[in-house]
């Protein structure tokens, strides 16, 4: 990997079992994203978007190629080691918030720091949280918290640690078109300001045309790349 590429994978394959016999999610992918690029992987519903995010996140192993994170090969390394990894270079969005209902929304947002041991968790996780837009929350546990509410704490838990990638799987499936652009706006305003690497997986075809590079993908495969125009 050269220095500027934050994320790699090299012909990239996921089989599964089935009644059927293997199923193959993921076939063959290779692609490399640049550090502060932002790319969306869009396709229709099972076409292994959501699969191979996992993959590149090191949520999941392949069947077969590799994929490189941050400089390190994530199959070379153990469990531990790929929790680690994440822990300290990668934050994660998802459609259903993930957030934990028993914390508030600033200790949801300091859970990360405390778990990396920064002394000054909760001050970041406070000035996190006025970033976007929810200083007035902050003692506010998420059944208190509006949907829009809520993937604003899971946007600022994942970026508290200012990872070197940004992984969003339908960040904005589970909301209303103007908070979803809210999100957006959010997400673009880390990817820019924070200068961290952006991959999102979304069906909205306005999000995807916001990031600088598409990747289409069908039936497990990579059909398309294309460069969209500033």
């Amino acid at each position: 990997m050269t220095r500027d590429i934050v994320l790699e994978a090299l012909m990239l394959s996921k089989q599964v079992s089935s009644p059927e016999g293997p199923l193959t999610i993921v076939h063959d992918v290779s692609f490399q994203v640049a550090a502060r690029e932002s790319v969306a992987i869009v396709g229709p519903s099972g076409a292994g978007k959501s699969t191979l995010l996992a993959l590149l996140a090191g949520l999941d192993l392949p069947t077969s190629g590799e994929v490189w994170l941050a400089g390190s090969q994530l199959s070379a390394l153990d469990e531990d080691a790929r929790a680690r990894l994440r822990a300290q270079r990668v934050g994660f969005v998802f459609q259903s918030f993930h957030l934990m209902p028993s914390l508030t929304a600033i200790e949801n947002v300091m859970l990360p720091l405390e778990l990396a041991q920064r002394r000054d968790a909760r001050a970041t996780a406070a000035d996190m949280l006025e970033r976007v837009g929810l200083g007035r929350r902050l003692r506010h546990y998420p059944r208190q918290l509006s949907g829009g509410e809520q993937q604003r704490v899971a946007l600022a838990r994942a970026s508290v640690g200012s990872p070197a990638v940004l992984f969003a799987d339908e960040p904005t499936g589970n909301l209303d078109s103007a908070t979803g652009a809210r999100i957006a706006q959010l997400l673009f305003e880390l990817n820019t300001g924070a200068q961290t690497t952006l991959v999102l997986v979304t069906h909205d075809r306005s999000l995807a045309a916001r990031c600088g590079r598409v990747l289409a993908m069908d039936a497990g495969t990579l059909r398309m790349q294309a460069v969209v125009d500033a």
